[in-house]
């Protein structure tokens, strides 16, 4: 199989963290670059970190190459502060980046999305999510990759409480046969899923992973 050369967008999220980890131990990836707005604290022998201002991206278009491109990076409007800057972080940022990589002839992209997401939808978070899909949908990447997984349980020291709560009846509930396509994914499963599937040989250019087909792995 053909070595690649990686670049990992939210690198320090909750997903993009256990992405590096998947792809610096994975004999197939020869390189692992991220993206970041503050220090990176793994260090390895394939890894590439650039600190770097995501409101002038075009000033980095010459670091953006390299084989397939993850995309996990996210935020809320609680730690954004605003609609307007989430945003920002969800929509602009993402598809400017992926644009440049398209341009650099990046030639696979993997999407972090969410279960929902249309850019139709009445909730802002969807519609941010749905809107990004479909722009992204436009770009010359060869394969495109949507996943889009349910309420994720990330690790220990990210969680916040609110979500202990969620998660908690969300798991209570699927005991008792309600909400199963909403059952809780932890990210490192997701992760290996998204990882697993540079190796799919499906000729489609854009495939999407609903909750169930991430469950089910």
């Amino acid at each position: 199989m053909k070595k690649l050369r990686a670049l990992v967008l939210g690198a320090t999220g909750a997903t993009g963290l256990e992405l590096v980890k998947l792809l610096l131990n994975d004999s197939n990836i020869i390189e692992v670059s991220v993206f970041v707005r503050r220090k990176f604290n793994i260090k390895h022998p394939k890894l590439i970190v650039h600190e770097i201002d995501f409101s002038r991206l075009y000033n980095y278009s010459q670091l953006i190459r390299g084989d397939i491109l993850f995309s996990a990076l996210g935020t809320t409007i609680k730690d954004a502060g605003s609609k307007k800057k989430q945003y920002l972080v969800d929509y602009t940022y993402q598809y400017e980046f992926a644009k440049i990589a398209s341009k650099n002839k990046v030639v696979h992209y993997s999407l972090v999305s969410s279960v929902g997401a249309d850019k139709k939808s009445c909730f802002f978070y969807l519609r941010i999510k749905g809107s990004l899909e479909e722009a992204i949908k436009c770009l010359h990447f060869h394969k495109i990759q949507i996943f889009q997984p349910p309420s994720l349980i990330r690790q220990a020291h990210l969680i916040r409480y609110r979500e202990k709560i969620s998660l908690y009846f969300l798991q209570l509930f699927n005991l008792i046969g309600i909400f199963k396509s909403f059952k809780p994914l932890l990210v490192k499963d997701l992760a290996m899923k998204m990882v697993v599937e540079t190796k799919n040989n499906s000729s489609d250019k854009v495939t999407v992973y609903k909750p169930e087909d991430l469950l089910r792995f």
